[in-house]
């Protein structure tokens, strides 16, 4: 077979971005809300998302700077009050999900713009949105950055200090995921419902 790597300088941001998300798939969502100084709400999905940590329970996600190489508001939150409420939306809401990544204004509410209700997530300022039937409030440890340049990341490592799980979708051992109905993301503007699936049994 002929060797076809290629260094990754000979990679655009564009072209990578593209390659990143084409495969690397199906990832899931981190739908995240967030307050800005003045205690003005925002809600953005993020599909860079995974768990880093079981004990204590660690969360990362990673907004990109966009590609005028500016901070999104999401992270300008952050760094003013570094708190966040995780949540996993599921199917049922996937059009307002869709809907909290349209680009307003800093002043504006997403969670106003989707038509989704705001609820205490003590002790954090930070609302949780009631639809969610999952819902995890973090207190950010540490952003870590990887650049300044456009579509530069920005790795939010954020702690699990409180968490809302519906019973409906979680028995206290087991998520139902029938009722959670997950959704993961591809490239461009495809998503993917998580009702094909398969198991394998771990070897010893």
């Amino acid at each position: 077979m002929t060797d076809t790597a290629l260094p990754t300088d000979a990679w655009d941001a564009g072209r990578l971005y593209r390659l990143f998300t084409g495969s690397i798939a199906p990832r899931p969502i981190a739908w995240v809300a967030s307050v800005d100084a003045a205690g003005t709400a925002n809600l953005a999905p993020f599909s860079f998302f995974n768990v880093a940590s079981v004990a204590p329970p660690v969360l990362v996600f990673s907004p990109l700077l966009n590609g005028q190489a500016e901070a999104k508001d999401t992270l300008n939150n952050l760094d003013a009050v570094p708190e966040c409420v995780i949540h996993i939306g599921g199917e049922a809401l996937a059009e307002a999900l869709n809907a909290t990544s349209a680009s307003l204004a800093p002043d504006q509410d997403e969670f106003a713009h989707a038509g989704l209700a705001k609820l205490a997530m003590p002790p954090l300022q930070v609302p949780r949105i009631a639809e969610a039937p999952v819902a995890f409030g973090c207190r950010v440890r540490d952003i870590m950055r990887f650049g300044e340049g456009p579509m530069a990341g920005n790795l939010v490592i954020a702690e699990v200090v409180a968490i809302h799980a519906d019973p409906t979708v979680w028995n206290g051992r087991h998520v139902d995921l029938e009722t959670l109905k997950p959704i993961g993301r591809l490239a461009g503007s495809d998503y993917l419902r998580a009702s094909d699936r398969f198991a394998l049994s771990r070897p010893g």
